[in-house]
């Protein structure tokens, strides 16, 4: 007889290959881990995040002051090390903000870290995020010349699809996070930093299709939406698509 944890990670990643081909997918509640992060340990009983719930903000608690208080990217980091958010945030090992330039031009927004990326503290750390750095060396550009972060500062439990709460209580974040850079581009990468920056569904349809980002204060970002390299590893025969796309940022880039 299988067992029921092999079961969940089927269908888990069935779900995940489904939303990374721009397929809606219902969000999936997974279980929480016993240990939790020391920090969340060390919170009172009444403030310790539930088991069962998604990630949330204790009562009362503004997500987007705390973001927009933010006056420099170390704060904006230093803001979301000792934010609580729910089971997200206890049952990561770490947050994980950034990697690369953040003078550079182009900015990266990925979905949320994996095991390697929450071991590491680092976004796209992992096997994607290897094929990652080889597509953007592909047209010349290097580790110097992007800066890479995540919509979801926390790894999912089980690596899952963030649920759409979870992505409308971060999203202040990363909206801050973005003004803070203050980049020329702005790459998305998959289907979550697709909706979560542009409020639209269906990377397999918008891929390629340049997007104009507001973030409320009169500034407005051109952004790239992509593949997911973790999707193009399993669709090797789209990574085309890919350079197509890479060489549209290319183009963008020089003009």
């Amino acid at each position: 007889m299988t067992p029921r944890t092999d079961i969940s990670a089927a269908f888990e990643s069935a779900l995940k290959w489904w939303d990374d081909a721009g397929v809606d997918t219902p969000d999936i509640m997974m279980p929480a881990k016993p240990k939790l992060r020391r920090e969340a340990a060390q919170l009172p009983a009444a403030q310790k995040p539930s088991k069962t719930s998604i990630a949330s903000p204790p009562a009362n608690m503004d997500t987007q002051a705390i973001a927009q208080s933010a006056p420099t990217l170390h704060a904006l980091r230093e803001a979301i090390t000792n934010f609580g958010a729910g089971d997200l945030s206890a049952n990561a090992t770490q947050s994980v903000f950034c990697r690369g330039n953040a003078k550079a031009d182009i900015m990266v927004i990925g979905e949320a870290p994996g095991a390697e990326e929450d071991r590491a503290g680092k976004p796209f750390v992992g096997q994607s995020g290897q094929l990652l750095d080889k597509i953007f060396a592909s047209i010349g550009l290097g580790e110097n010349d992007i800066y890479i972060t995540n919509v979801i500062n926390y790894r999912p439990l089980g690596s899952r699809k963030p649920s759409s709460e979870e992505i409308a209580l971060f999203r202040p974040f990363i909206t801050r996070h973005v003004q803070l850079a203050a980049p020329k581009f702005i790459v998305l990468v998959g289907g979550v930093s697709l909706e979560a920056m542009t409020g639209q569904k269906g990377i397999m349809k918008l891929r390629g299709q340049w997007q104009d980002i507001d973030l409320g204060d009169g500034q407005t970002i051109p952004a790239l939406p992509v593949y997911h390299p973790a999707f193009l590893l399993r669709r090797p025969e789209l990574k085309a698509d890919m350079w197509r796309d890479m060489l549209s940022l290319k183009a963008r880039m020089e003009s």
